[in-house]
C-alpha cells in the first residue's frame, strides 16, 4: 500500500474473514479495504465490488470468490490454508483459489504468499522448483510458542496405561483436560465425525448393522431415539444380525454429539458445548468449559486452550484419499495452534506414524517434503497433472477418442462413479499440462458442436482424485 499497490487476500470461510476483516480494520482505518462474501447479500457485495473495480479501496479480502476481485495496480496476493478444500470451487470451471492468485501473481508481476500452519505439497513443488521462497520462523521461537505434544500410542505411554491402545480417553488426555480446567481454562476436543453414533454394529460378532430394506448404515441420532437407516431413513427396532441374529448393538463410531454426553459425565458441572455442522461457534470466553467440535468448527478461546485432544484419529488418516494423512496433518495443527503456549496437546494415535512426528516436532514442511517425494516416484498429482473424466462409458470414449492427447499420456481406468457412470483418469508430466488441457477443452468444444447427448465432467487435478 505504501507503493501504491493493490492488494487481494483470501481466506477460507466467513469465520476467518470476519477475524480478517476486524484486523485490517484496526490496522489500516475504516474504508481502506471492502470484504467480499455470500453473506453479505447481491446488493452489499455488488457496492464492494464496485469500489474495487472503480480503484475506491486498495484492499480486497474474501471468500473464495474474492480471487477474482477487480485490484487496480496489484502488488499482492495472499492465501491463508491453501490445503482447505474450501478453497475449490465445485461448479465448472472448478477453478482453485490457490491457483488462481498464482496466476494473476505471474501475470502481474505482483508477490504471491501463501500461509498457514501447515504446508500442501502444491506449496512445497513451489519452493524446490525455486518459485517460491519459505518463510519460517526460527526453531527456537517456533518452540517457545507450542504447546507441549504428546501421543498416546508410543511405548512409554503403553507401559504407564496399557488400556490406553483401546480407550477412547486415555489417562494422559484425561489428566490434560482436567488440569487445564482446574486452570481456568477452555478445553478443546476434536471429533472427526458428527451426530451421536454416525456406524453401529452387532455387539456379539462386531458385524456392521445394515438396514434390511436397502442396505444402508444403521445410526443412532441420540440416546433415547431407535437405530435408523441413513439412506432411507426407516427406523431398525426390531434389528436382527444377519450373521449371529444377535440384537444388542454396539457403537463403531461415536459422534460429536455422544462425546459431548460422555464428556458432561466425566467432568460434572463444566459447561459443553459442541460446534458443528449444526452450530459453528466463532469463539468461546476464557473460562473453564469443553468444547467438542469437528475439524473446521473449531472456536477461537478468549485466552487460549489449555488442553486441546485429538480424538478418533484413526477415523481420519485411514480414509480412502490420496491426500488423507496430509490433511489430517493440516486439520491437527490448525487445532494445535489454538492451544496457549502453556497449553497441552494430546494427540490419540502412535507416536512413530510421521505425521504425528511432524506435529509433534511442529515441522510440517519436513512431512511436505516427505509426502511429495513419494507422490513424485508414483507419479500422483502435484508432481504429476491428471485430468478426471467423468461421464457414461460411451460418452467418456467419444472423447477420448475426439482428443489429440499429448505424447506419453497415459490413462488410468475406467473405474465405477455414482449414477451409473464412470471415471477414467489421464496423467501427463507437468510440462504437458497446458497441452493436456488444450487438448481436452478442444474435444469438449467439438462434442458440444455435434450436440452430444451424453456430457462428460472434465476436471484438472481434483482433490477427490483417489
Amino acid at each position: 500500500m505504501r507503493a501504491g499497490k493493490g492488494a487481494v487476500a483470501v481466506v477460507a470461510d466467513a469465520r476467518d474473514l470476519d477475524r480478517l476483516d476486524a484486523a485490517l480494520t484496526a490496522v489500516l482505518g475504516p474504508g481502506r479495504h471492502v470484504a467480499l462474501s455470500a453473506a453479505l447479500g447481491p446488493a452489499k457485495r455488488y457496492r464492494a465490488f464496485l469500489a474495487a473495480s472503480r480503484g475506491r479501496v486498495p484492499v480486497v479480502v474474501g471468500t473464495r470468490a474474492a480471487m477474482f476481485a477487480p485490484v487496480t495496480d496489484l502488488g499482492l496476493v495472499a492465501l491463508w490454508d491453501d490445503g482447505d478444500d474450501l478453497h475449490a470451487e465445485p461448479r465448472a470451471p472448478y477453478p482453485h483459489a490457490r491457483e488462481v492468485l498464482l496466476t494473476r501473481a505471474q501475470l502481474a508481476g505482483a508477490a504471491a504468499l501463501l500461509g498457514g500452519y501447515a504446508r500442501t505439497g502444491e506449496a512445497q513443488l513451489l519452493i524446490e522448483t525455486g518459485w517460491a521462497k519459505e518463510i519460517v520462523a526460527p526453531r527456537e521461537h517456533a518452540r517457545a510458542r507450542t504447546p507441549a505434544i504428546s501421543p498416546t500410542g508410543d511405548d512409554p505411554h503403553m507401559a504407564r496405561d496399557p488400556a490406553a491402545a483401546t480407550a477412547r480417553l486415555p489417562s494422559v488426555a484425561w489428566e490434560a483436560a482436567k488440569q487445564a480446567l482446574k486452570g481456568g481454562a477452555p478445553v478443546l476436543v476434536q471429533v472427526p465425525r458428527r451426530g451421536y453414533l454416525p456406524s453401529m454394529a452387532c455387539a456379539d460378532c462386531r458385524t456392521p448393522a445394515r438396514c434390511p430394506h436397502c442396505a444402508g448404515p444403521l445410526a443412532l441420532r441420540s440416546s433415547h431415539a431407535v437405530p435408523g437407516c441413513q439412506w432411507c431413513g426407516r427406523v431398525a427396532a426390531a434389528y436382527a444380525c444377519p450373521s449371529c441374529g444377535g440384537r444388542r448393538l454396539r457403537a463403531a463410531v461415536v459422534g460429536a454429539r455422544r462425546t459431548a454426553e460422555e464428556l458432561g459425565r466425566a467432568f460434572p458441572g463444566v459447561p459443553i458445548r459442541t460446534s458443528g455442522r449444526d452450530e459453528v461457534l466463532a469463539g468461546v470466553p476464557d473460562e473453564p468449559s469443553v468444547v467438542v467440535a469437528t475439524p473446521g468448527a473449531e472456536p477461537v478461546a478468549a485466552g487460549g486452550y489449555g488442553a486441546v485432544l485429538l480424538l478418533d484419529t484413526w477415523a481420519l488418516l485411514t480414509r480412502a484419499d490420496l491426500r488423507a494423512t496430509e490433511e489430517t496433518l493440516r486439520r491437527w495443527m490448525n487445532a494445535a495452534a489454538l492451544a496457549n503456549p502453556r497449553g497441552r496437546v494430546v494427540v490419540a494415535a502412535d507416536g512413530s506414524l510421521p505425521a504425528v512426528q511432524a506435529l509433534i516436532r511442529w515441522d510440517s514442511a519436513w512431512y511436505a517434503s516427505r509426502e511429495l517425494a513419494e507422490r513424485r516416484e508414483l507419479g500422483f498429482p502435484p508432481a504429476a497433472r491428471m485430468a478426471s473424466l467423468t461421464g457414461t462409458p460411451d460418452a467418456v470414449a467419444d472423447l477420448l477418442a475426439t482428443a489429440h492427447l499429448p505424447e506419453g499420456a497415459e490413462l488410468l481406468g475406467p473405474v465405477p462413479a455414482p449414477q451409473g457412470q464412470e471415471r477414467m483418469l489421464v496423467r501427463v508430466r507437468r510440462a504437458n499440462q497446458a497441452a493436456l488441457a488444450r487438448s481436452l477443452h478442444e474435444a469438449a468444444g467439438v462434442r458440444t458442436a455435434r450436440k452430444a447427448a451424453q456430457p462428460v465432467r472434465v476436471q484438472m487435478d481434483p482433490l477427490d482424485l483417489l
